[in-house]
């Protein structure tokens, strides 16, 4: 095994957490009253739902930034985000740029660097993971994104896509995710695969699937945990 490719969010950052952060700043600033929990899971859910429009052909190929636009404007009216003007859309729509990194992601990361060549293999476009890995200090090796592939994961596209611009074999390169279906698929690519339990993604209510897959090489609670099972 040569090179480990990582999801992002949810993986290395914590979304959630972010946009939380922020979008009280915003609040105690504004004077809004806002459920940001709620904000924040719809805003993650309906970017979901604008992907599986360009997969299936609805909607042209479209990058995650504008799909998360796209949302962000019909929440502002369901969220009651009175007064915003367009440069306040654009920043909070860039929250997504400003994501924090889970606490273990950085020193995990440095580890397996050692060892591995380090990747993002993210829906996010170039930009956006460039930045978010100088906001966070996330030490890749280099950003791939599905962008690269006009396709979205769990797309065997994306998978393949990766392989081939690093030059490897699929049994040589290592998917890392805290999702099922992504590791799922890259496995059906060939790839192997790193299951991150992240109980928090979704929040402290939240009661994500964290069991031990036996379909998956290695299964861990962090990426530290990775690094000692790896060896780095």
């Amino acid at each position: 095994m040569k090179a480990l490719t990582f999801d992002v969010f949810g993986t290395v950052v914590d979304w959630r957490g972010s946009i939380l952060r922020e979008g009280r700043a915003l609040a105690r600033a504004r004077e809004l009253e806002v459920d940001w929990g709620a904000f924040a899971d719809a805003w993650r859910a309906g970017y979901r739902r604008e992907m599986d429009r360009v997969g299936s052909g609805e909607l042209p190929w479209t990058n995650v930034d504008r799909l998360h636009r796209l949302v962000l404007d019909r929440l502002v009216v369901r969220f009651g985000l009175r007064g915003l003007g367009e440069p306040e859309k654009e920043h909070l729509n860039r929250v997504w740029h400003r994501l924090r990194a889970w606490p273990d992601s950085v020193r995990g990361l440095r580890r397996l660097k050692r060892r591995f060549l380090v990747a993002t293999l993210s829906n996010g476009n170039v930009s956006l993971l460039a930045d978010m890995a100088r906001h966070c200090g996330l030490p890749w090796d280099v950003v791939l994104s599905a962008e690269l592939f006009r396709h979205y994961k769990p797309d065997r596209e994306v998978y393949q896509g990766a392989v081939t611009l690093l030059d490897l074999e699929p049994p040589e390169v290592m998917m890392v995710a805290a999702h099922k279906e992504d590791l799922a698929a890259a496995r059906g690519a060939g790839l192997r695969t790193a299951f991150v339990r992240r109980p928090l993604e979704h929040g402290p209510g939240a009661k994500p699937d964290l069991a031990a897959d036996p379909r998956f090489d290695v299964c861990c609670d962090d990426l530290l945990e990775l690094a000692d099972r790896l060896g780095a």
